[in-house]
């Protein structure tokens, strides 16, 4: 996020050391605006992991790799790494991050923090290192909900250099979203929806078993929890095996495909956001390839010669292959798979056949969940839940997920939730950093 001051804006890379914004990125100037105090920038997976498939989470070739304060050997999660991790060490109140597709509710989870995910347009994207506008959200990361909300607010608001922004309009509370923190006695009027086929079903069954004891916690504080609210069409939203975001593309369907619809936005926005810049001769996709290419030992710019790039930068040539072109396939691709994930979770909300529901309660562990929304465009909060009872110690999260524009409630439940947790389980688990003299590379994905 761009900082007009000394400090530099790179996304971990070498390339763009010594380069001039022309401002602040817009959420910055709210936060100078706000009184709050700039500490410095946190490390991250270089090019917001965008590079490649086969990278070790939170390294870059400028900020190393980044190691959470819970284990030093497994991923931190990522791609806003450095921002959890600074959060979690307490060496900070809160951080900021881009969500792109699970790159603040991630983290957030795996070092036990609160991360908000907002609607895309809730928080301007103008002076942020983009991937695409369609789906970048810069987000916010606290130890508790009350942190994350009252950053949030520091945030928001309509920005004339990004156009998403004027969606908002009416559409957020005058006096902010702090306002909406609840007690856990508000749970007595919630109603929450258990996607069990749809995400739980496809996540850890011993995670499940420690989310489910959580789950029945809320019942007990009185809120209604219905299972089995599925997302309508969950059979093309969630991808079985993993992670991909291109899985619909290898499948044969890259009209129904959320990659290709980020590997051309890449190509145009990042040249957008390049363009801005003096005293740096990156002003393209391709640009950035050849860089990386000539500085191969420290940026890996071809697969196998690296322990932090391992696939290299196959996804730049995908992305300089498609010349920015938004053909046929890519407005396929963007309106399918907008209305498809939109769809899905509003049918979910509106529970066929009972009354509506306020939130869906789903594993952030399972990243999959985070991907429908990022699609959707629409907002995620997780919150800690507890820690694996596995060698790593690693924190593991539930997240609550939500239509377009409904921050507030899913901050009022969030924040119910979390102190029916801390009420009857204890608060968030601390660091332990294990393994803290080990310095593996790349990452363990455990």
């Amino acid at each position: 996020m761009a900082t007009k001051d000394k400090m530099e804006t790179t996304a971990g890379s070498w390339m763009l050391m010594g380069s001039k914004v022309p401002r602040d990125a817009f959420v910055v100037s709210r936060l100078r605006e706000a009184g709050a105090v700039l500490l410095g920038k946190a490390a991250l997976t270089e090019w917001a992991h965008f590079r490649s498939s086969n990278l070790s989470e939170g390294y870059s070739a400028r900020g190393g790799q980044v190691r959470s304060p819970y284990n030093f050997t497994v991923s931190p999660g990522g791609s806003s790494s450095g921002s959890a991790a600074a959060v979690a060490a307490n060496q900070c109140m809160f951080s900021l991050g881009t969500e792109t597709d699970g790159s603040v509710v991630i983290p957030a989870e795996r070092n036990a923090l609160v991360g908000i995910k907002p609607t895309v347009g809730l928080t301007s994207r103008s002076g942020v290192i983009p991937e695409t506008r369609h789906q970048d959200s810069v987000g916010v990361l606290g130890r508790s909900v009350r942190d994350a909300a009252l950053a949030l607010d520091g945030i928001y608001g309509i920005d004339s250099r990004d156009s998403f922004t004027s969606q908002q309009r009416g559409k957020t509370p005058q006096k902010g979203f702090a306002q909406f923190i609840a007690n856990k006695d508000a749970l007595k009027d919630a109603r929450f929806g258990i996607p069990w086929e749809s995400f739980w079903a496809w996540n850890s069954p011993e995670q499940n078993l420690e989310l489910l004891e959580v789950v029945q916690l809320l019942v007990h504080e009185g809120a209604t929890v219905v299972n089995r609210t599925e997302l309508e069409g969950r059979e093309i939203l969630v991808n079985p095996n993993g992670w991909d975001w291109d899985w619909r593309g290898k499948l044969g369907f890259p009209n129904e495909s959320e990659y290709t619809v980020v590997k051309v936005d890449f190509y145009n926005d990042v040249k957008s956001y390049l363009s801005e810049l003096s005293n740096s001769p990156i002003k393209s996709v391709e640009d950035i390839i050849q860089y990386n290419l000539d500085s191969r030992g420290s940026e890996g710019g071809v697969p196998g010669i690296h322990a932090g790039f391992l696939g290299g930068q196959e996804r730049f040539h995908e992305s300089a292959a498609t010349k920015g072109v938004e053909d046929d396939i890519y407005q396929s691709a963007l309106s399918f798979t907008q209305s498809t994930s939109r769809h899905g979770i509003d049918s979910a909300l509106r529970n066929a056949g009972g009354k509506p529901l306020d939130a869906l309660l789903v594993p952030t562990d399972f990243q999959q969940a985070a991907s429908v929304a990022a699609q959707a465009g629409y907002p995620l909060v997780t919150i800690p839940a507890g820690v694996n009872k596995t060698r790593t110690g690693m924190p593991y999260g539930l997240m609550l997920m939500g239509t377009a524009w409904s921050e507030a409630t899913l901050i009022k439940w969030a924040s119910a939730i979390e102190d029916a947790i801390v009420a009857n389980r204890g608060g968030r688990a601390l660091p332990e950093w294990r393994d803290y003299r080990r310095r593996v590379l790349p990452i363990i994905y455990e």
